[in-house]
């Protein structure tokens, strides 16, 4: 039997279900219980099935002895991405949980969302659903549709940005655990599969991936209930109680450029949610910690704010009053009575606007028989304690005991101290070491059963209460070691964890980008690169000048959050400044608040050294040199970077003003980098 449905043509034949939208066909193989997705591009994934743990064992769908797709359970739907058909693969065996994996489709979409749901006729409990996964070992679950025994690369995507954490690209042979979401693919063609959770209330998901030869991935897992090391976790995931449990949404799609598919995957989680809205410029100024760490006090602070009003501002570098910070960052507690309330006026009569900085969710004291401050004594920390499964606070993380969001009196803590932020007149808050709100524990309020509920609840409060809705004005929020998911509570995030001024902060943070550039824009308005150090942080030597170029050339296109992290009442760090910040064309590309794409995704644990954005008529590339002591010669593959050398090129240096031709037929640019040296060119 044939049936078109609009632009979906649906076929139920002896032994399978099929739905196809023209782009992607969806084969539901009633026999054996397996699925298959297949695109018009030939691409393939095949022998999928679901999981789940029931008590002590797992469950798997192929094992059932019933597996249908109920003429009841196909249905037209209409939702934020568009026009669709839903349909429900179900499985069933008597004295165990059936399992439906629920299928949607949608009009001109080359993915499919799936989820799996688990229900039985009484109440039960799991911590693991499992709507995704396929064992061949031999035999690969992926076909790329291309002939090609083409490098294979499957993409780790870390659960958070703790401990200078790196994203990777594995290669075959080779395993990989991604949290959220993964793409596997051609590393040079680019071809290839993006699967990622879109849903981010309830679990932790993560994407096993093993490549156990070469050209095959033979084992693909996608897992909704992931509690490890890499989630900072120390005791199980929260299990889900009731009849009827449901996995996290999983997006499945495949594209001819997994680039693309990263951004389609972005998009799509802003469906489910939104981001944060920005409606001001892009952030830059000045953030404390590179500067001067522990040792802030009133001059640094005042002075910088002087500098900027006196030496930046009105010279091309952040021009815009309401998009010019200056921000306290930790141990602003350092400053006397009085000083903070008289820096505070002092920024804002410099035309800019004050930054502080709070750790919401981390208890940094020795004692956990300490007093909450504000309760007179009545709350102790160890109330607000998150706990594990015998009572006992949960173990120190980046040395603080994280804090139970779900406390009532951890929440007004936190509503306390972000109502002082706000009397206080400050417009931006720095938010860090907010994976302790995620962990998984026993919550004191028993209706949050996982870590990420919890988190999403003290998250949603927390933008509550500085929303312009409540407090009157617009406040950025920004977050710095923190959870890539759930968004949707802050107007940027730390791409990367801390990043200084030398060449290797450079690529450290360009590895992030490299792997995370569809991050900016989607899931946050803007990616932060964390302290653009222009000469010298705290605790590390100086730089040279093509090293502290190159970093403020690598926050120009991340996307971007400018806060630069020197001390200026050094000589040459305010020269720097003086040179380098009022480059107009530079700072007009940073203000455009647009990411730059990678070139190639095949540095493994490493950041790529060419990045490209298209716009105004023409590409902007920027390309790296990572080598602090020596020189290279990089030959820039322009199709790589998505320029047509056929009618010939300008290429203009926005650092050195310098044009020069190439001719008309020009496939490959060479450029000569000194050590730790990088450049911006825009090609037209």
């Amino acid at each position: 039997m044939t049936t078109d449905l609009g632009q979906f043509k649906l076929e139920q034949v002896s032994g399978t279900f099929t739905a196809d939208n023209g782009i992607l066909k969806v084969t539901a193989n009633t026999e054996d219980g397996t699925l298959e997705l297949a695109w018009k591009d030939g691409q393939m994934m095949t022998g999928l099935f679901a999981e789940a743990r029931v008590g002590g064992a797992v469950v798997r769908s192929t094992y059932y002895g019933s597996h249908t797709v109920p003429e009841a359970a196909v249905q037209s739907i209409e939702d934020g991405f568009g026009e669709g058909l839903r349909f429900s693969f179900e499985h069933a065996e008597p004295g165990k949980p059936t399992l439906k994996q629920q299928i949607r489709l949608y009009k001109n979409l080359p993915y499919a969302l799936i989820e799996l749901e688990a229900e039985d006729t009484q109440e039960w409990e799991t911590n693991e659903l499992t709507p995704l996964a396929a064992y061949l070992n031999d035999d690969g679950i992926l076909d790329f549709g291309d002939g090609s025994k083409e490098e294979i690369r499957s993409l780790f995507i870390p659960f958070d940005n703790d401990k200078w954490v790196r994203f990777g690209s594995q290669a075959n042979p080779g395993s990989v655990r991604s949290y959220e979401v993964t793409a596997i693919y051609r590393a040079y063609s680019r071809r290839g599969f993006v699967i990622g959770s879109v849903t981010h209330d309830t679990w932790k998901t993560a994407i096993d991936v093993e490549g156990t030869f070469s050209e095959a991935i033979g084992r693909l897992r996608v897992l909704a209930g992931a509690s490890d090391l890499q989630t900072r976790d120390t005791v199980p995931h929260g299990s889900m109680r009731g009849t009827s449990i449901v996995s996290s949404t999983i997006f499945v799609g495949a594209y001819s450029d997994y680039r693309e598919g990263m951004e389609a995957y972005g998009k799509a989680n802003t469906v489910i949610q939104p981001a944060l809205p920005w409606f001001g410029g892009v952030p830059m100024g000045w953030n404390s910690w590179s500067a001067v760490m522990a040792k802030l006090d009133y001059e640094v602070y005042t002075h910088t704010s002087d500098f900027f009003a006196k030496e930046l501002q009105e010279n091309g570098f952040a021009d815009q009053e309401d998009s010019l910070y200056v921000n306290f960052d930790a141990f602003s507690t350092n400053l006397k009575e009085g000083e903070l309330e008289d820096a505070v006026r002092r920024v804002k009569a410099n035309g800019q606007k004050p930054g502080t900085y709070y750790t919401p969710f981390a208890f940094w004291g020795k004692d956990p028989d300490t007093p909450v401050e504000g309760t007179d004594g009545s709350v102790m920390y160890r109330d607000i304690l998150l706990k594990d499964a015998a009572g006992r606070p949960l173990p120190r993380l980046d040395g603080a005991m994280p804090i139970d969001p779900t406390h009532p009196e951890a929440i007004a803590r936190i509503m306390r101290k972000l109502d002082e932020v706000v009397a206080d007149g400050f417009d931006y808050l720095k938010m860090d070491f907010l994976a302790h709100g995620a962990m998984e524990g026993e919550h004191y309020d028993p209706s949050f059963r996982t870590g990420i509920q919890a988190y999403n609840y003290g998250m949603a409060a927390i933008a509550e209460a500085l929303s312009p809705e409540r407090i009157g004005r617009p406040f950025l929020i920004n977050l710095s070691i923190a959870p890539l998911f759930p968004h949707g509570y802050a107007h940027s995030r730390r791409v990367s964890c801390d990043a200084f001024g030398m060449i290797s902060d450079t690529e450290y943070m360009l590895n992030a980008l490299t792997y995370g550039w569809w991050i900016s824009d989607n899931l946050y308005r803007f990616n932060d690169p964390d302290h653009i150090v222009l000469f010298k942080s705290y605790n590390q030597e100086a730089t040279s000048a093509h090293e502290g170029r190159s970093r403020l050339n690598s926050g120009v296109i991340a996307g971007t959050s400018l806060l630069l992290g020197d001390d200026y009442r050094m000589e040459e760090a305010a020269a720097r400044a003086k040179a380098w910040m009022t480059n107009k064309e530079v700072m007009s590309l940073a203000r455009r608040g647009e990411t730059f794409r990678p070139a190639e995704g095949r540095s493994g644990t490493g950041g790529e050294d060419l990045y490209s954005l298209s716009g105004d008529g023409g590409t902007w590339v920027a390309v790296f040199n990572f080598d602090a002591g020596n020189g290279k010669s990089k030959t820039i593959d322009l199709s790589r970077v998505g320029i047509d050398g056929t009618k010939g090129l300008t290429v203009r240096d926005l650092w050195s003003g310098e044009s020069f031709s190439l001719k008309p037929g020009t496939a490959e640019h060479l450029v000569e980098l000194e050590p730790a040296e990088s450049k911006l060119l825009f090609y037209v």
